[in-house]
């Protein structure tokens, strides 16, 4: 933790051959999102102060931060690494102004005990909740009463709704549509021209309809998975490829401390119009160390990204989970040494201390894809 960069142009990156994976709303302000690639965000902004990237501590820290968010609902989906979805519907409130006060005291105990500024949306469906908590950060709260969805949404821009990028919103607005009130004044016809098919999805996501409920495991993890969602679609391989092996570091200290090992790797991507596509490879053994991951990085993804159009999200799970106590090995004495390594970074970089770097990211850095 930090306390003297708050309000600071800053951000978490490696300077060389890395990539943002973080960034302070003052840092953002000029320009720099994630996972923009580090020389550019010292382009756009050159007195940005850099944090090393710290395998683990940003898994911890949001463990810790859905744990506290379990203790209010235990229905919670932790749909990233920093965002989620909350039903407060087992909770038993007699009232939105109970619902609200509750919401209100997670908030501040998040900050009053993990020092996280969480934006909360409070609303009757995970689109307008999502919606809702984007809108005032950092540290919003912004409650949407039932009934009340489509007219919270009309005044906003039609970018606010997901799956609108800053290409699509300009298109749409060249049409007339600015506002997301504007696609509820079209006809059938004229939204299925500019829309296509899915022109009735996309009205409902207009009027904030939303039936997806919200889903939690129960049982212990049979795969760990991460995703990121970038602020901007991002159509250079390079970039993909850093912030899929960040993943691998995020991923892997995790099933070391569950005692587990993994065979299965899988990259999933996900295009602007939200298709989406994934490839997997299996390991001959299981194991629980970074280095026999790195190098599918750059073929899954490549296998997986087979349209080369900018893309919205990719995700990395890891699958064929085994207990570590139960898995033999080949090469056993090799392995210890390089696991007894692993642990002793994980204690650095979970430590709060600046990041070690892993082995696999001083890899020759592979070709993109023709």
């Amino acid at each position: 933790m930090r306390p003297e960069l708050r309000g600071t142009k800053c951000a978490v990156g490696g300077r060389e051959r890395g990539i943002i994976s973080s960034a302070s709303y003052e840092a953002r302000a000029c320009g720099v999102y994630t996972p923009m690639p580090t020389a550019r965000a010292l382009k756009v902004c050159p007195d940005l102060y850099l944090i090393p990237h710290t395998p683990g501590l940003y898994g911890k820290m949001s463990r810790q931060m859905f744990d506290l968010c379990e203790q209010l609902t235990p229905i919670v989906q932790r749909n990233s690494i920093d965002e989620g979805y909350l039903d407060l519907g087992p909770c038993g409130f007699e009232s939105a102004a109970e619902v609200e006060l509750a919401v209100r005291k997670l908030q501040k105990r998040l900050w009053d005990e993990l020092r996280i500024p969480v934006s909360m949306g409070v609303a009757a469906n995970r689109l307008v909740a999502q919606i809702a908590s984007k809108l005032r950060k950092p540290g919003g709260f912004v409650v949407v009463a039932p009934g009340a969805e489509a007219a919270f949404l009309a005044p906003l821009s039609v970018g606010k709704l997901p799956g609108v990028g800053t290409k699509t919103e300009a298109s749409l607005a060249a049409r007339g549509l600015k506002y997301v009130g504007d696609v509820l004044q079209r006809g059938e016809s004229e939204l299925a021209a500019i829309f296509g098919r899915d022109w009735r999805s996309f009205v409902a996501m207009a009027r904030g309809e939303d039936d997806r409920p919200v889903e939690t495991e129960h049982e212990d993890a049979k795969s760990y998975s991460q995703q990121e969602t970038f602020a901007a679609d991002i159509g250079d391989f390079a970039t993909i490829e850093r912030v899929a092996k960040r993943m691998i570091d995020e991923l892997l200290p995790k099933i070391r401390q569950d005692r587990k090992r993994v065979s299965t790797m899988t990259v999933k991507v996900r295009y602007p119009d939200f298709q989406q596509a994934s490839h997997a490879q299996t390991l001959a053994a299981a194991t629980d160390l970074e280095a026999a991951f790195y190098p599918l990085a750059a073929p899954l993804l490549k296998a997986a990204w087979t349209q080369r159009r900018p893309l919205r999200l990719v995700s990395v799970r890891f699958s064929g989970v085994t207990d570590a106590a139960v898995q033999l090995e080949m090469f056993a004495e090799g392995d210890e040494k390089r696991r007894r390594l692993a642990a002793v970074l994980d204690k650095l970089n979970a430590g709060g201390r600046e990041a070690v770097v892993r082995p696999g990211h001083q890899l020759a850095k592979p070709k993109p894809p023709a």
